[in-house]
């Protein structure tokens, strides 16, 4: 019984987290910047579709907070919350140190730890799935979903990979 009361308080914890950052990206709740905002955001760090970016991500946070916290569809919630954070890390916090206080990746890199243990620990005996008797195999899932989330973040940051031309120009030097 304490296992499953733990899993519900860090479920809850970090799903309602996630949701939350993910609804400032889709809908401008909580003073974030919307999905317009967000895709222009993505368009300028060359992410193409950036539009479809922005869903991913905005989905990955929000769904996958939700269905985290519930405790529904285990463990895809924690699938999408993995994706997510690793393009946080990977992309927008790693060339700022670990340090969350510089901008780095210590607190996305903590989530998509958090991810991974409850993605791998299922949801316990208080969740949605356990009431309606949802049993997904979790471990296949999860490991597929990883997987998966290591592929299409790579394209992403493939993708996303600014020309040495572009990027000068952004910062104010040439390429020269």
């Amino acid at each position: 019984m304490s296992v499953s009361l733990s899993l519900l308080v860090l479920r809850l914890i970090v799903g309602l987290l996630l949701a939350g950052h993910g609804a400032q990206k889709l809908f401008g709740w909580f003073g974030g910047p919307g999905f317009v905002g967000i895709t222009g955001f993505l368009q300028s760090q060359g992410f193409k579709p950036a539009w479809l970016w922005a869903l991913l991500g905005g989905l990955g946070e929000f769904g996958g907070g939700l269905l985290l916290a519930l405790g529904l569809l285990s463990p895809l919630g924690a699938i999408a919350i993995f994706a997510s954070m690793l393009m946080a890390v990977a992309k927008f916090h790693w060339s700022k140190g670990f340090w969350t206080t510089q901008g780095g990746i210590e607190y996305p890199l903590l989530l998509l730890l958090l991810s991974i243990v409850l993605g791998l620990a299922g949801p316990g005996s208080y969740a949605l799935d356990t009431l309606l008797g949802i049993t997904l195999p979790t471990s296949i899932i999860f490991w597929a979903g990883v997987i998966a989330s290591i592929l299409v973040d790579a394209i992403g940051l493939i993708i996303s990979r600014q020309p040495a031309v572009a990027q000068s120009q952004a910062h104010g030097t040439s390429a020269a």
